[in-house]
């Protein structure tokens, strides 16, 4: 037999080999830990390196409307915990449906107008569970999926062992020419998303929509950065654009707009069924604790309700853009609620972070290759209702100030 002393593997040094590379790359990520204070949002309190207590402001949170201090919410929650206490006990199919889950999801099937919705622990493990089981569902599926897909997606499809073919970003004619190549029969799902987080575009979803009715494709839109934000109920894009009848599965968060946690899809009630019969993400993952869905179904009505908080988020947005943009800064302006500042640079994006956050309390996460492609990193702020006039004219101050310390160029980035 063959021995191996001598030529052992060198574990410790590759591990730092790797972590080396990315900071001389400049995307070693860092964990900014921050603890955010119910009724004071956007403040938060950073805890330093140092051991120092500073208090900071979140520009680039996902909680969108600030619902996560909502006092529904927090009495919705309150309420169910007194009432079930922590955990779910076990996997929806093992004791962890509750009337709580089961309340959340009719609220969700009645967003979206659907015959029924699937709740799962987050919205990535969604996209990942359905995308990968419909292929079993539909033996043969051809998927077509946008360039620009989330990484969920991308897993999701890749898990699923199908034909796969990838449209460039929002291509209209790429689609249709993809569309054509498939053999006629053939089952086809076109997935995409409503809006693109990094850049803040939409889909094309009434052309997409279009050409799925032409070739018989189903469609599955994800809407996470879109749900609670758009529509009169807070139902997406897809509410706003009155395309929900048109959308065979609709894949959403409760974790941005809504402020708490967890995934979902919402479809016909045979789909629903089939998915929770065959995903392996949902049937042997424990259930989201009964309190987090009962926050959960609650932020639903509230939004539903009063379009105050989204009116005003938008409002927001443009207004930031807009002086920004007035201080020579590439801003990505697509018309949504994201306001996506081009650097192009992952040191100097780094620096820019580090400097907001340690000179002026402004934190704001560098947005860097994976999540972004080389050369386009950015800073990705998310101003929400309440970001202040105030908190606003000392983030347009900071960034005009570091900008130019930075040494980056003023030429404007048009959409």
């Amino acid at each position: 037999m063959r021995g191996y002393a001598g030529i052992r593997m060198d574990y410790s040094s590759r591990l730092d080999q790797a972590l080396q590379d990315l900071h001389d790359e400049g995307r070693y990520r860092t964990f900014i830990d921050i603890e955010r204070r119910q009724g004071d949002f956007p403040k938060a309190t950073w805890h330093a390196p140092d051991g120092s207590h500073r208090e900071i402001t979140v520009w680039c949170g996902n909680d969108y409307l600030g619902m996560a201090q909502n006092p529904r919410v927090l009495a919705a929650m309150h309420g169910a915990i007194d009432a079930a206490g922590a955990g779910s006990g076990g996997t929806r199919n093992i004791s962890g449906t509750t009337v709580y889950h089961k309340a959340l999801e009719a609220e969700l099937a009645d967003l979206h107008q659907k015959e029924a919705a699937l709740v799962f622990t987050s919205a990535y493990i969604a996209n990942d569970a359905t995308l990968s089981v419909l292929p079993k569902l539909f033996p043969g599926l051809v998927i077509l999926s946008d360039e620009l897909n989330h990484a969920s997606m991308i897993e999701g499809i890749r898990h699923g062992k199908c034909e796969k073919h990838i449209f460039r970003h929002n291509d209209m004619t790429h689609l249709r020419a993809l569309l054509e190549a498939v053999a006629p029969g053939r089952p086809i799902l076109i997935a995409f998303e409503s809006i693109y987080s990094m850049d803040g575009d939409f889909g094309r979803m009434a052309e997409i929509c279009d050409l799925a009715e032409e070739f018989g494709a189903l469609t599955y839109v994800d809407e996470v950065h879109a749900v609670g934000m758009y529509g009169p109920r807070g139902g997406g894009v897809s509410e706003r654009d009155k395309l929900a009848h048109r959308i065979d599965l609709i894949n959403g968060t409760l974790a941005k707009a809504y402020g708490v946690m967890g995934g979902y899809v919402a479809a016909s009630a045979k789909m629903v069924d089939a998915i929770r019969s065959y995903a392996a993400g949902f049937i042997f993952t424990t259930s989201l604790p009964p309190a987090v869905a009962a926050a959960a179904a609650e932020s639903i009505r509230v939004l539903k309700q009063d379009d105050t908080l989204r009116v005003q988020q938008q409002t927001n947005a443009g207004i930031l853009k807009m002086r920004l943009r007035a201080l020579g800064l590439p801003i990505m302006d697509y018309g949504s609620h994201i306001v996506p500042v081009h650097v192009g640079n992952p040191v100097k994006c780094k620096l820019l972070s580090d400097m907001l956050l340690d000179q002026h309390g402004i934190y704001v996460q560098p947005i860097n290759f994976p999540t972004v492609p080389r050369g386009t990193e950015r800073l990705r702020f998310t101003p929400s209702p309440v970001h202040t006039p105030e908190l606003m004219d000392a983030l347009v101050k900071a960034m005009d100030d570091l900008w130019q310390q930075c040494e980056l160029n003023r030429a404007e980035m048009s959409a």
